[in-house]
């Protein structure tokens, strides 16, 4: 039996969302508990670098657009422009607030908080930068994740932006070559297009948003050609070049060698977990690849270290980070009686215009898996409430089990899908059928009611 003495119950290494999550967890319950935090700032990704920055950006970028559209109703506004200064400053004001909340939840008294790095010596034991040792019985690490490294050998030379300098900018570029074609390639990519900037976007694969299905993507794809921005699939990255003023991208496309030149590149091809320094192996937690490997409990391989969020995925999702969070705490407080992690209600979404959400199994993840299902959807181009919007673009779908009905997945490209997609949750929450969908009332005109179409067609073909 081990009658050591440590310093802290539990030791949580990140003081962002996962982190924060997990440590009002274990103190709630009584554990004595550390929150270290390494960062220049506090408030961990989402608040400082990710979701609440770039979502204030891009809705500026929404409300230019419908200004720069109203006659479409029969508005009349003159030429609509903007300051960008403006635009920025307020965003950073948002965000300050948002931080400071952050902090000081993190200072409240109910858990030590120390800012500094921290790295393992043994098992049980961190040394941390401001030269402290702490010990404890427990960890759990949430540090997030860092840029990804570039694939280009000459990107650093030529200088480009990422996902974090680009919301530090206080000139808009006049052009810019946006490397990759994820969720945050294409948030940005339509931003800065709307801000009037020249974009050309440069993905490796056939379709933008590749973990959404095709049709989703070809929805963004449309959209994108529409507004100007320069969309090339299927290439693959040679390097990056300066002419005179000018920076570069030399890729392969169909075959050819394409040269592509704007005044910025803004490097949006992921990242990876941040965990390279923290000297893992001295505590028998596996990696693979930098990511923390953990079960299915969140626990590590060293049975008294759990892992939460970006630093040990399978998604970099705030929502689960937190879910993460409160698991590993919960094991640590329950160890006879552990929950573990369910992703079947896994939800995703892109705050483009339109907007991409799903939730549960797409199309592609069901064919992979081997899943039987039956889908429908229907067009926001013949909706009553969308129509009145203008919001054409885009569609509803879902899938359902071919012999219950159960609703097995949605997915949703249109207005306000970040917001619609939380109707199918909470009915697969419930492992609703789309009979029991189908007949739920909806208020007219509005844009949820669009769901029930989609579940009156398969209702009509699935007999439970």
């Amino acid at each position: 039996m081990n009658t050591q003495k440590f310093d802290f119950d539990v030791a949580i290494i990140g003081g962002g969302s996962g982190g924060y999550a997990a440590a009002r967890t274990v103190a709630g319950a009584g554990l004595k508990t550390v929150v270290i935090e390494g960062g220049e700032e506090v408030g961990g990704l989402c608040i400082l670098r990710g979701c609440m920055p770039t979502k204030a950006l891009l809705y500026a970028s929404d409300v230019l657009h419908l200004t720069r559209t109203a006659d479409t109703w029969g508005v009349r506004v003159g030429k609509a422009g903007f300051d960008f200064q403006k635009v920025m400053e307020r965003k950073e004001a948002m965000i300050k607030d948002f931080a400071e909340y952050r902090h000081t939840q993190l200072k409240d008294g109910r858990f030590h908080f120390i800012r500094a790095h921290a790295h393992f010596v043994d098992q049980h034991t961190l040394q941390l930068s401001n030269g402290e040792m702490v010990s404890s019985k427990n960890f759990i690490i949430s540090t997030g994740s860092t840029i990804a490294p570039s694939p280009l050998p000459h990107l650093k030379d030529v200088g480009c932006l990422t996902s974090d300098t680009a919301l530090s900018l206080t000139k808009l570029p006049k052009s810019l070559i946006v490397l990759g074609g994820g969720p945050v390639a294409v948030e940005f990519a339509q931003f800065f297009a709307r801000f009037d900037v020249k974009v050309t976007v440069i993905q490796r694969s056939e379709h933008l948003l590749r973990d959404f299905d095709v049709d989703a993507s070809k929805e963004i794809e449309k959209v994108f050609k529409r507004e100007g921005i320069t969309v090339y699939s299927c290439t693959k990255l040679e390097d990056a070049f300066k002419e005179k003023k000018l920076k570069g991208i030399s890729f392969r496309h169909k075959k050819e060698i394409v040269r592509v030149k704007a005044e910025e590149i803004l490097f949006a091809l992921g990242r990876v977990p941040n965990t390279a320094s923290m000297h893992l192996e001295k505590a028998g937690v596996e990696t693979e690849f930098c990511r923390i490997v953990t079960n299915h409990e969140m626990q590590t391989s060293a049975s008294h270290i759990y892992a939460a969020g970006d630093c040990t995925g399978p998604y970099e999702l705030v929502h689960i980070a937190i879910q993460q969070g409160e698991t590993s705490a919960y094991n640590i407080i329950h160890p006879t009686v552990k929950r573990t992690m369910d992703y079947r209600l896994l939800t995703s979404v892109v705050f483009t215009d339109p907007q991409v959400a799903s939730v549960g199994l797409t199309e592609k993840e069901a064919i992979a898996r081997g899943v039987p299902y039956l889908v429908a959807s229907y067009p926001f181009a013949d909706h009553g409430k969308s129509l009145i919007m203008e919001a054409k673009d885009g569609f509803v779908k879902l899938l359902a089990n071919p012999e219950s009905g159960e609703i097995v997945g949605g997915s949703c490209v249109g207005p306000m899908c970040g917001e619609l997609i939380h109707e199918i949750i909470a009915c697969m929450h419930k492992r609703m059928t789309v009979h029991e969908l189908a007949v739920m009332p909806h208020y007219h005109p509005t844009l949820a009611e669009i769901w029930t179409y989609p579940a009156e067609e398969l209702a009509e073909k699935i007999n439970p």
